[in-house]
């Protein structure tokens, strides 16, 4: 495997996203802008990742800096990857799969990374599209993944699932989970599902709660299409990385494919740190989630 450069342009203009509902995120936020401008000689941005307004400039910076858990950066990722901005994470969260540094680690890493010692990891997205008829009525861009499951009432979902066109199977169960690779590691881990190393190109199966159905997950080839019919007589629902959620019909389509963008995240880190880094998160045994 070919290692990734760790020499890297020096960012100048950099925007800081905090998460408002995180305690201590926005104190934080403060010290890392300060710092930030003593180091660069200019002014340092420091915005809600909910603004709107925020938003706009995200194509005017050299780095995005988010301050959360694993939620924050999906949100983060989504919003920089049409603008090819890369994004530093810091842990504020539970878990923190996504985020390269830690809280007590920040300085260091910014340090290594204002000097251009750093290195860019690109994580595989999916394009999500509802379809109702002929009309299309959404479309969604999606790191972790996109999960096409019943509604409120506890009946599960007839899903009609097709790859590259081709009949799969009908799934009878609670839901279908459409991940990536970055989100086998999220709901995919949760229900059972294998465990893909972030490089991979390729899109990941799995039924949540199966009734006398397919209860394997299933990897797919790399540029494989997923389309699902929704077979129901009550509310279904599409999740896109848990936090947009859209309501569907009976007879509603959902199709995904590898999406045109990649998030880029920057990584300090040896290119090998997946692993060891899945394990100790795999066995930290938190007592809140702040996860968001």
């Amino acid at each position: 495997m070919r290692l990734p450069s760790s020499s890297q342009p020096s960012p100048e203009h950099v925007l800081v996203f905090y998460h408002p509902q995180i305690e201590g995120s926005l104190a934080l936020a403060e010290v890392i802008v300060t710092f930030l401008a003593q180091q660069l000689g200019n002014d340092v941005v420091k915005a809600s990742i909910e603004d709107p307004q925020a938003q706009t400039h995200i194509a005017e910076q050299d780095l995005i800096i988010v301050l959360g858990g694993d939620g924050s950066m999906l949100r983060g990722g989504r919003l920089t990857a049409p603008h090819q901005v890369p994004v530093l994470g810091v842990n504020l969260g539970r878990l923190g799969f996504l985020p390269e540094a830690q809280p007590e680690a920040w300085q260091a890493v910014l340090t290594r990374v204002l000097a251009g010692d750093y290195w860019i990891e690109e994580r595989m997205m999916l394009q999500v599209e509802h379809q109702r008829g002929e009309e299309r009525l959404g479309a969604y861009q999606v790191l972790n993944e996109a999960v096409v499951g019943r509604g409120a009432l506890a009946r599960p979902v007839r899903l009609k699932t097709m790859i590259d066109g081709s009949d799969l199977t009908t799934y009878v169960a609670d839901g279908l989970i459409i991940a990536t690779p970055t989100g086998s590691t999220a709901y995919a881990l949760a229900v059972g599902g294998p465990i893909l190393p972030p490089q991979l190109k390729n899109i990941l199966l799995i039924a949540i709660a199966p009734h006398l159905s397919m209860d394997r997950a299933i990897v797919l080839a790399q540029g494989a299409t997923v389309e699902v019919v929704v077979r129901t007589e009550h509310q279904a629902i599409l999740s896109a990385d848990g936090q947009v959620e859209v309501l569907l019909d009976d007879g509603d389509r959902v199709s995904v494919r590898v999406s045109d963008y990649v998030t880029r995240f920057v990584r300090v880190q040896e290119p090998t740190y997946f692993y060891a880094s899945l394990m100790t998160r795999l066995t930290q045994n938190p007592s809140a989630d702040k996860s968001k």
